[in-house]
């Protein structure tokens, strides 16, 4: 049975690819990008199946009104991957107050914007599946991507706290937490701080030098099928790792997380008080 998609950030990238898979299948995709040109060529070839809406993230009322018409439009919508965001690199230090609050504008409360506006129509359902797409740093971080950390460590907690705000109203939720994936996510879209502090040289040489590696970085042909069967699965994880690099990282981290909860178990339980 075909579903009604709506995905935001469908001009490149995962959104993109995601978005032609759907409707290869036979699902209708509400597409949204700032600039609908780049969806025309969906139009031409899957024609009423996917419905280009002009939004940009960062403005809360367009927000409301593109998921409302894709709602009125298709007369449902089952599924939302939340899916704009861009990376922004360089040292916290470094960062101006423009770039930072621009950061968490769109990676963050863009997303808010989103979830506020499917909410109302997946409770009027009583179903509906919410996808955000995290990433693998909004559970761990890598230095040169302070803010673009934070912004995705606040869009975790937001997710988890709607999934058992809604968990009795018939709505799914999963985070998905990519590591490194060669789209244009590293590319054009990102931005980029000030390099004017020499202290920090060391600690760009070895961030430059480690992207080189060509094997870091994930094929973003290869999330094409775990996402469909993600959207099929009547189960589906509450986060989601994409990537052999995020699982092997987080399989550390969390290991030694636990170790040092463990480490220091009575000074946690002494500095309850009673």
């Amino acid at each position: 049975m075909s579903k009604i998609i709506f995905i935001t950030g469908a001009s490149k990238g995962f959104g993109r690819l995601w978005a032609e898979a759907l409707l290869r299948r036979g699902d209708k995709v509400a597409a949204t990008a700032r600039n609908t040109d780049a969806l025309k060529d969906l139009v031409t070839k899957y024609g009423e199946n996917v419905l280009p809406l002009a939004l940009d993230v960062n403005d809360r009322n367009s927000v409301f009104e593109a998921v409302n018409k894709a709602a009125k439009h298709f007369g449902e919508i089952d599924v939302l991957i939340n899916n704009a965001g861009y990376g922004l690199f360089g040292t916290t230090e470094e960062t101006t107050e423009a770039q930072a609050r621009q950061q968490m504008e769109t990676n963050f409360f863009g997303s808010l914007w989103v979830i506020q506006a499917i909410l109302p129509i997946f409770r009027q359902q009583k179903s509906g599946y919410l996808i955000q797409i995290s990433s693998v740093l909004g559970l761990t971080t890598l230095p040169l991507l302070g803010l673009y950390n934070a912004s995705k460590f606040a869009v975790e907690g937001l997710v988890e706290t709607v999934a058992t705000e809604t968990s009795g109203l018939g709505i799914h939720t999963t985070l998905i937490e990519p590591n490194g994936y060669a789209t244009d996510w590293a590319g054009a879209s990102a931005g980029q701080t000030s390099a004017d502090i020499t202290d920090y040289n060391s600690i760009r040489k070895a961030f430059a030098e480690s992207g080189d590696n060509a094997d870091n970085w994930g094929k973003p042909e290869a999330t094409v099928q775990p996402v469909l069967n993600l959207i099929d699965n009547p189960n589906p994880p509450k986060r989601l790792l994409f990537g052999k690099v995020a699982y092997n990282l987080m399989h550390d981290v969390y290991s030694a997380r636990l170790k040092e909860i463990e480490d220091w178990k009575e000074v946690s339980i002494t500095a309850h008080g009673h």
